[in-house]
């Protein structure tokens, strides 16, 4: 199933293979300004794959990215500098420095100290443990703590769209409400687009303006996030519910 254009972020026919395997599968979805756009599905469907192609992380072999109109640099480091930030499945935090220097990192692509200050007080605000261990290795933190780092580290990129990939993975459920509570916040009151990739499908649809389904490497199903809670289909493949 496929969207019409005009998107904020506009995915189009995207191939993307391992090898001999495609992982992606004509793939198209769009993502507006201001929207919270999730995407579900069973492991190996090819939600991270499609995180990472959008990131110019990995290869695409066919269909286009796009992002406020104009095409996607095949280069990561521009992605960023465009506005375009992935929090990577598993944190992927530098362990041997300490939490500052992991922050400062996702800052790079920038050159207003000013301004990155200014962005250092917006992650304490919303991870104030974060300004606790500021000078700790962040190999010694805890999941949650790391987590936290993870999402601190992309927000000094300051981007626009703000991509998250299985952000609930590993944590305890109360870390992980803490954990979305803060992406509804940056969603509501600093007006962030996200992109979502979760395993946790209920928590994903519930905070969601729309979503998408993806199987096999295909959208096969896509509608408002409540919509998709109701969907018999999303309830008994993804939601454990049967009727």
């Amino acid at each position: 199933m496929g969207d019409g254009g005009g998107g904020f972020l506009e995915v189009r026919d995207l191939d993307v293979f391992y090898g001999g395997i495609r992982a992606l599968d004509g793939v198209s979805l769009h993502v507006e300004k201001g929207e919270i756009v999730s995407v579900i599905g069973a492991n190996g469907a090819g939600k991270s794959t499609l995180l990472r192609a959008i990131a110019s992380a990995k290869k695409v072999s066919k269909g286009q990215v796009t992002f406020q109109g104009q095409p996607m640099s095949v280069d990561s480091y521009k992605v960023v500098q465009s506005g375009i930030t992935l929090v990577p499945e598993g944190r992927r935090v530098f362990s041997p420095l300490t939490v500052r220097e992991n922050l400062m990192a996702g800052a790079f692509t920038r050159r207003n100290k000013a301004e990155i200050e200014q962005n250092l007080e917006t992650v304490f605000s919303l991870f104030p443990r974060l300004k606790e261990r500021l000078s700790q290795r962040a190999g010694t933190l805890s999941g949650g703590e790391q987590q936290m780092l993870a999402v601190g580290r992309a927000l000094m990129s300051h981007p626009q769209l703000l991509m998250l990939d299985e952000p609930s993975l590993g944590l305890a459920p109360i870390i992980y409400d803490a954990m979305f509570d803060v992406f509804l916040r940056l969603n509501e009151e600093l007006g962030m687009t996200i992109l979502l990739v979760e395993q946790n499908a209920i928590l994903a649809l519930e905070m969601s303006d729309r979503a998408y389904v993806l199987a096999t490497g295909r959208i096969s199903l896509e509608g408002r996030g409540e919509e998709l809670l109701e969907d018999p289909r999303v309830q008994a493949s993804y939601l454990g519910i049967t009727h």
